[in-house]
């Protein structure tokens, strides 16, 4: 039951898009990079894991095979909580977040598998009797910037069966825009990503409450300012959702210590995998406050949070991403059917990466 390897292999998966050109981190994008963790024990089981690859994969990956790596080689592959915990104290001094914690996240979430895996388990039923199989998805749009492309999209989401929307845009126009077209019975949720101070981000917030949002997600700069964060909620007069640059379950109990957010959005391969991620959702059930993961991405990350929110006694949904992959290393257990995602009942993960797809998109 020892960890008796483990290796990397980054993906790039490309999508397709019709709409304005798309940038991430600086730069343009029309794909996105995975980097998939596998784990094998001493007796003979196979776990997969996702790190936080887009974009910083190269220093992700470093961090894996130069000091997680020979840190975990013959360790018990069963004591997960106990070896996360040692990994984080012995590694503090290198950061408390980025590539060392993206890192963890993959390894926690392989040895998550393998423990479903040894005890013929999905991991959701390994985390709760009565876990639910399967879960509303809703659709995560690109920024697009030009109002009448946001209304196509919304228009052709909702025609896909989703009843829930989220925008990536930070105008008003857009965003009565995606209202407009998506009708009154639909879901519609604002991630600005991080741009306004609080004094606009609350005169941005007053301004779509005709909008009927149910929340609105990282309104301002920097992500960490909790009491500012605090203010748009009590004075913005919409739903607050927050969390997926949290480094740390302690950066989540910040936030909930002055009331900041009405939704708290782990990121499970951000945050450092499994075993966090279930810490930050059991303080977020201690103060009353929902759970919507972050989870735009495709690999063992996104069904690993599958699990875990149906495991979750609250109501939750899954963010999916919205883009058509040319191909999919987990085939369609990544894609919602009528805005409705099945939790996959195999044990473990319940998928395995196809070797296929491992071969013809590996970057090298």
């Amino acid at each position: 039951m020892k960890i008796a390897s483990i290796s990397t292999c980054v993906l790039r998966l490309p999508f397709a898009h019709d709409g304005p050109p798309l940038r991430f981190a600086g730069r343009p994008r029309n794909g996105m990079e995975m980097l998939l963790v596998r784990v094998d024990t001493d007796d003979g089981i196979t776990g997969w894991g996702e790190a936080f690859g887009p974009g910083i994969w190269p220093a992700t990956r470093a961090v894996i095979e130069t000091i997680v790596m020979p840190m975990c080689i013959g360790r018990d592959s069963t004591k997960i909580a106990d070896l996360n915990e040692d990994l984080q104290r012995n590694l503090h001094p290198l950061g408390r977040s980025g590539p060392v914690l993206f890192a963890l996240a993959g390894l926690d979430i392989a040895l998550w598998d393998i423990a479903g895996k040894r005890a013929e388990k999905p991991l959701a039923a390994l985390l709760a009797a009565n876990a639910r199989t399967e879960l509303t998805a809703y659709a995560s749009l690109l920024r697009y910037g030009d109002p009448e492309f946001v209304a196509r999209k919304c228009a052709q989401a909702v025609s896909r069966g989703y009843r829930h929307i989220k925008l990536h845009e930070t105008g008003v126009a857009q965003t009565r825009a995606a209202r407009d077209s998506a009708g009154p019975a639909v879901g519609l949720m604002l991630d600005a990503n991080c741009p306004w101070s609080v004094e606009q981000a609350v005169g941005i917030a007053r301004q779509l409450r005709e909008c009927n949002l149910l929340w609105l997600e990282e309104p301002i700069w920097p992500p960490e300012d909790c009491r500012g964060l605090a203010t748009v909620r009590q004075q913005g007069g919409i739903p607050v959702a927050a969390g997926e640059n949290a480094a740390s379950v302690a950066e989540f109990g910040n936030l909930m210590a002055v009331n900041a957010i009405d939704y708290a959005q782990p990121s499970i391969i951000k945050l450092g995998g499994v075993t966090p991620m279930l810490q930050a959702m059991a303080l977020a059930r201690q103060h009353g406050v929902g759970v919507m993961p972050h989870s735009p991405y495709f690999g063992p990350g996104f069904i690993a949070t599958l699990h875990l929110c149906a495991a979750h006694p609250g109501d939750t949904m899954i963010e999916r991403y919205y883009c058509d992959l040319d191909a999919s290393p987990l085939g369609a257990a990544i894609n919602p059917v009528h805005g409705r995602i099945a939790v996959p009942q195999g044990p473990g993960l319940g998928v395995e990466p196809d070797p296929g797809v491992l071969r013809d998109c590996q970057l090298r």
